[in-house]
């Protein structure tokens, strides 16, 4: 085994431990985002207290979610980190000229239901991920 592949294994090694963090991460803020919507209604009713210690413990921990994706991505080959730049801009831009146009919709009663930001969440997270399938797929 020379040096150089020494070296690409240690570089696998801390990718795959970064992504199984960015996974953990993902994973806490999605329960405490579950616990902050449903936890009134089904296990705690109207405590005040605890739905506003679990909205900080989903704050705190989607903090968290973001720096392990910060470091994911410096982990990351050049290749790797343009393409999910790329998603990541395509994303925020897609979210935010369609979100808001969604939203002007919604004030100017042109559609009838109100304007939901799940449905925001929904478009920007197909929109990465089809955006680094085909980034992945061009950079072949």
């Amino acid at each position: 085994m020379t040096a150089k592949d020494t070296n690409r294994s240690a570089w696998e090694q801390d990718n795959q431990k970064n992504t199984v963090r960015v996974g953990y991460w993902t994973a806490a803020w999605l329960v405490t985002m579950a616990l902050a919507n449903f936890g009134p209604k089904l296990i705690w009713g109207a405590t005040g207290w605890l739905t506003v210690t679990t909205i900080i413990a989903n704050l705190a921990i989607g903090f968290g979610m973001i720096l392990a994706n910060k470091r994911h991505l410096k982990g990351l080959d050049e290749l790797h980190q343009k393409v999910q730049l790329e998603a990541m801009g395509l994303s925020l831009g897609v979210g935010l000229v369609v979100g808001l146009s969604y939203s002007n919709l919604d004030v100017t009663n042109v559609i009838a239901s109100d304007a939901e930001i799940s449905h925001l969440v929904i478009l920007m997270g197909l929109t990465y991920g089809l955006a680094v399938f085909l980034g992945l797929r061009k950079y072949r």
